[in-house]
C-alpha cells in the first residue's frame, strides 16, 4: 500500500493528492490541509518515492493499480487530482476503473508522450556524495553545480533522508523506466465523468493539438488556465490553484 497522509475527517468523497515526479505527497500539505475543510484529502507517495516501497518498474498501469488499492481501502469511490507525472497516472486510474473516480483534476499534463526527459536531475542526485551531507544545505551546495535553479535544488533535498544517508527516490528504477514516465500508454478506455484540465497559461505542456487525445479518452473534459502560472501550477499559484479545485469539486 502507498504511504498516505491523511487531512481532515473521514466521510463523504475524499480528495486523493497524487504528486508529479520526484514529489512527494508532504508536499502537497498546505493546499492539502486547506481543502480539508471541505472533507477528507489524502495525499500519497507514489511508489518509488517518499516513504512508500520501491518497486522494480515504474508504468502507469502500475502506478494506477496503487491508486487503485488506496480509493478501494477509502470505501471505493473518490476525487482524484493529480499534478504531471501524477495527472497521467490519475488519468490511467479513472481510464482503468472509471467507477472509482467520482471527479478528475489534471494538472498541466496531456495523456500524450512528451520529449521531456528529466535524466540529467537524476544523474545530479546520484552525484551527491552522501558521505559529506550532515544537512540539507550540504547537499544544496554539491546539487548547485549540476543543477542551477535553486528552487529544484529545494525541491530535490526534500527527498533526502538525512539519518539514513539515502535518497528517498528510487533513483535507479526511475531512470531506467523514464521512457514510459514521459510516455504514456496506448490505451482505448474512456472516463466520462467531470474532468478539469488545469494548465499553468505560462507552461507548454497542455497545448491546443493535444485536446483531440484528451477528448477521445475525457469527452467531458474542462480546460482552465492560471495566469502568471507555469507547469509547477500548484506552488506558482497555490491559492488560486486551491480556489479551481474548490470550484469544480463543488460544482
Amino acid at each position: 500500500m502507498l504511504n498516505q497522509i491523511h487531512h481532515g475527517q473521514p466521510g463523504g468523497t475524499p480528495l486523493v493528492i497524487v504528486h508529479g515526479l520526484y514529489g512527494s505527497a508532504r508536499n502537497w500539505s498546505v493546499i492539502a490541509k486547506r481543502l480539508a475543510d471541505r472533507g477528507h484529502v489524502v495525499a500519497v507517495d507514489l511508489r518509488n518515492h517518499g516513504d512508500s516501497p520501491h518497486r522494480d518498474s515504474h508504468s502507469y498501469a502500475d502506478m494506477a493499480d496503487d491508486l487503485a488499492e488506496v480509493v478501494d481501502s477509502l470505501g471505493g469511490k473518490a476525487d482524484i487530482a493529480g499534478h504531471s507525472m501524477g495527472g497521467k497516472a490519475a488519468m490511467v486510474l479513472a481510464l482503468a476503473h472509471p467507477g472509482m473516480v467520482n471527479r478528475l483534476v489534471v494538472g498541466d499534463i496531456a495523456p500524450v508522450a512528451y520529449d521531456h526527459d528529466q535524466t540529467q536531475f537524476i544523474d545530479a542526485m546520484q552525484a551527491v556524495d552522501l558521505d559529506r551531507v550532515t544537512k540539507r544545505a550540504d547537499a544544496t551546495e554539491q546539487l548547485s553545480a549540476h543543477v542551477e535553479d535553486r528552487t529544484l535544488q529545494s525541491f530535490f533535498t526534500q527527498s533526502l533522508d538525512l539519518a539514513g544517508k539515502r535518497w528517498k527516490l528510487n533513483l535507479e528504477v526511475l531512470k531506467r523506466e523514464m521512457d514510459k514516465i514521459i510516455g504514456f500508454p496506448d490505451l482505448s478506455g474512456v472516463y466520462d465523468g467531470p474532468t478539469l484540465f488545469l494548465s499553468g497559461a505560462l507552461s507548454d505542456y497542455v497545448l491546443p493539438e493535444h485536446r483531440p487525445a484528451i477528448r477521445r479518452h475525457f469527452p467531458k473534459a474542462r480546460f482552465a488556465k492560471l495566469v502568471g502560472a507555469g507547469h509547477w501550477l500548484h506552488a506558482d499559484k497555490p491559492r488560486e490553484f486551491e480556489a479551481s479545485l474548490r470550484a469544480f469539486l463543488d460544482a
